[in-house]
């Protein structure tokens, strides 16, 4: 395990091509761990935990070039030198896309799962998760039974509600507490859904881009703004999928990350 650059991070596996796995907003490292043991005996996996999630640190403002810089840090300090193949979800694509922009050298090949460079905020539904979130009383809150059932009458879906309750930690001394920064991310939505403007023009490099079948975050009409930034990539839609691919589809996400990893 690594804190290095102020990012918490785990590594499978010691042979083979490098590869990073990012989490999308509310996530962990820990949520690519099926993936990421099915890949290791060929590979070698890096999961990180984003700033603001998980056991990273906390930032004092939101900036997907100021986070693609820091596991930018994390990977020349671990990979010596070596690039990585880039895989990100959701948020997590965004910052894929900005560390391939921004720092190319680091990229030996990016896959963007289910986010574009384009705004998100309309359709990802992440308002009513910080709103419900927001709701619980931390400190009157007996279990974690009891967050769920609040949890309920804003994320009917069972397992979103579990994804985004894996952040509600109960520490001996403190008591309850989310562990990811809910003040600043729950502020700043209009910020993560965005896009920002970078200098770089493109990346030359190989582009995978996943999409849901059943997922609304990528529409025909983002691939312009696509194949600006990434004119190689390489459209791929995963039948019976939503949002989260890699989830709905593990049997095919994992088949297709290692004929992207050319592996096998």
């Amino acid at each position: 395990m690594s804190t290095g650059s102020d990012i918490f991070s785990t590594q499978l596996g010691s042979a083979g091509p490098r590869v990073v796995f990012l989490h999308g907003l509310f996530g962990q490292g820990r949520n690519w761990t099926t993936v990421a043991k099915q890949l290791s005996s060929e590979s070698r996996v890096t999961l990180v935990d984003l700033p603001n999630h998980g056991r990273s640190a906390w930032t004092r403002d939101f900036s997907y070039a100021n986070m693609a810089a820091q596991v930018a840090g994390l990977l020349i300090e671990q990979g010596e030198g070596e690039p990585y193949a880039v895989v990100g979800h959701s948020m997590g694509g965004k910052v894929a896309m900005a560390i391939a922009l921004q720092h190319p050298d680091l990229v030996s090949r990016l896959s963007v799962v289910d986010v574009s460079p384009e705004p998100t905020l309309a359709i990802s539904g992440f308002d009513r998760y910080v709103e419900g979130m927001r709701s619980i009383d931390l400190a009157t809150l007996p279990d974690r039974a009891t967050a769920d059932r609040a949890l309920a009458a804003y994320v009917p879906e069972d397992t979103v509600r579990g994804f985004l309750l894996q952040n509600l930690r109960r520490d001996p001394a403190d008591g309850w507490r989310w562990q990811m920064n809910l003040q600043l991310l729950g502020d700043q939505l209009a910020v993560i859904g965005g896009w920002p403007t970078f200098d770089a023009g493109s990346y030359a490099g190989p582009v995978l881009w996943l999409a849901g079948a059943r997922s609304d975050y990528i529409q025909p009409a983002y691939a312009a703004a696509m194949r600006a930034h990434f004119p190689r990539v390489q459209l791929v839609t995963v039948k019976g999928a939503g949002h989260w691919v890699h989830s709905d589809q593990p049997e095919v996400f994992l088949a297709t990350m290692r004929q992207f990893l050319h592996l096998g």
